[in-house]
């Protein structure tokens, strides 16, 4: 019986593990942190509009609109340059990341540069509302205050409005097929080649002729079935997006994100990264939303602001104890090495060390610290103590000031440090058994040493 449990455990990790590995996770993966410069530059000016909010100082509100505020209309313009258009940032990194990752391992002469730019051109394709007229395609055309579209491109104040966080989802499955359709054309030698004198740049040129034609005719041909049918490939795609953005605010849909995570982590897999390849689009478009007036609740990075303070599990406080007041050797001396990365939500060394990842003394608190803590933030944000998030701010950002620049109160700082105590009451008592279980036998051992 121990060895099927055995077995199936890792069957189960083996399984997580080659789907984690997976080219497409990666590059999603890569994806997201490549967009994270944006986002931060993109926050910085977005505060500099909300500073009034972030300071309600009497007084300062009239000093910032004879100042700054001045200005506010080029601080909005900086930072739709970044959101305005994420799902080409978003979009461009997955299929550079996933064009290389390719001509690493099948060692395949493909330009990860190239696929960019014929991702660019399918994405494009993708943005024209378009419509059947007896028999014609023509473009949409709307003037409505709250529907301007001009030649079958819609815009508002962030700009063309489908390359813009609702078309993060569009833009993965354009790069994930650019990519594809790039792949088969040259495993099966569709491409001109030029001589070898030919500069190395007018040769890359050519040799992306074919594979660009081809990923413009089956992306062509796929948006005007759909156009034929009274939609397009953005909406039909907008739809699953929706519904799994729809789940991801939900209480127990962010219950079950923060369990997969731990769950995952708990057999070595790193969940967060897994977990974060499905939700990252999500909530970067649902901050954008929240900055345009939503009011969601999975937006920006909700988990390093207030969930998982310390890293995953949220063991910050119990770091604090180990280094202070652990009388184990063992456990006294990994609390010193953790402490202070502990602080900027780095725990490697006790997912591994301690070690948490497969002990059993440790799995409830490891699960249930941050499910708990998802909840009283969920909580605090339904009954409107918590402001919306709409501000990624760096992942390793400490404690309390990652709370308050995520919303720009000093109310997600509250809810951060009251976070912060929570979890470290659930891990205080499983943390205090495993340290006198782990002192019984280091002074056993001792006993054992001085015996011999």
């Amino acid at each position: 019986m121990a060895d099927s449990k055995a077995s199936f455990k890792d069957k189960l990790a083996q399984g997580i593990g080659k789907f984690a590995g997976s080219r497409f996770v990666r590059s999603i993966i890569d994806a997201g942190y490549g967009v994270i410069p944006f986002t931060i530059v993109g926050a910085i000016f977005l505060i500099l509009t909300v500073l009034p909010q972030a300071f309600p100082i009497p007084g300062f509100a009239t000093l910032y609109a004879n100042t700054l505020g001045k200005f506010s209309t080029m601080f909005t313009v900086v930072y739709n340059a970044n959101m305005g258009i994420l799902a080409l940032i978003f979009g461009g990194t997955f299929t550079y990341s996933y064009t290389k990752i390719y001509q690493a391992e099948e060692k395949l002469n493909v330009n990860p540069l190239n696929a960019v730019f014929m991702f660019m051109m399918a994405m494009f394709i993708t943005v024209p509302q378009m419509k059947m007229v007896n028999g014609s395609i023509q473009f949409v055309q709307s003037l409505k205050a709250d529907n301007i579209i001009g030649g079958g491109i819609a815009v508002s104040a962030s700009g063309i409005t489908r390359i813009g966080s609702s078309g993060l989802f569009t833009a993965i499955v354009m790069g994930w097929l650019t990519v594809q359709i790039y792949r088969f054309t040259i495993k099966h030698n569709w491409q001109i080649k030029m001589p070898d004198v030919v500069p190395a740049g007018v040769s890359n040129s050519f040799s992306s002729l074919i594979p660009g034609l081809c990923v413009a005719l089956v992306v062509v041909v796929i948006d005007l079935i759909f156009i034929a049918m009274g939609t397009d490939i953005y909406n039909v795609l907008y739809i699953p997006f929706s519904f799994v953005a729809n789940i991801a605010n939900t209480w127990w849909g962010v219950l079950i994100i923060f369990f997969l995570i731990h769950f995952l982590w708990w057999f070595g897999i790193h969940g967060a990264n897994i977990m974060s390849s499905f939700y990252t689009p999500i909530a970067l478009s649902n901050m954008a939303a929240n900055v345009k007036g939503a009011h969601l609740f999975f937006a920006g990075d909700p988990a390093n602001a207030f969930i998982i303070l310390g890293g995953s599990g949220a063991t910050l406080g119990m770091a604090i104890w180990l280094a202070t007041r652990a009388k184990s050797t063992q456990l006294k001396e990994i609390g010193k090495v953790e402490l202070v990365p502990a602080f900027f939500n780095i725990n490697e060394p006790l997912l591994f060390g301690l070690p948490i990842v497969y002990n059993v003394n440790l799995f409830v608190p490891f699960i249930g610290a941050p499910m708990v803590c998802s909840m009283t933030t969920y909580a605090a944000f339904a009954i409107g103590f918590l402001p919306k998030i709409i501000v990624q701010q760096p992942w390793p950002t400490p404690v309390g000031l990652g709370g308050y620049i995520a919303t720009v109160s000093w109310r997600g700082a509250v809810v951060a440090i009251l976070n912060l105590i929570i979890a470290f009451l659930i891990w205080y008592p499983f943390i205090k058994r495993y340290d006198n279980k782990l002192l019984k036998q280091e002074e056993a051992q001792k006993a054992a040493e001085a015996n011999a």
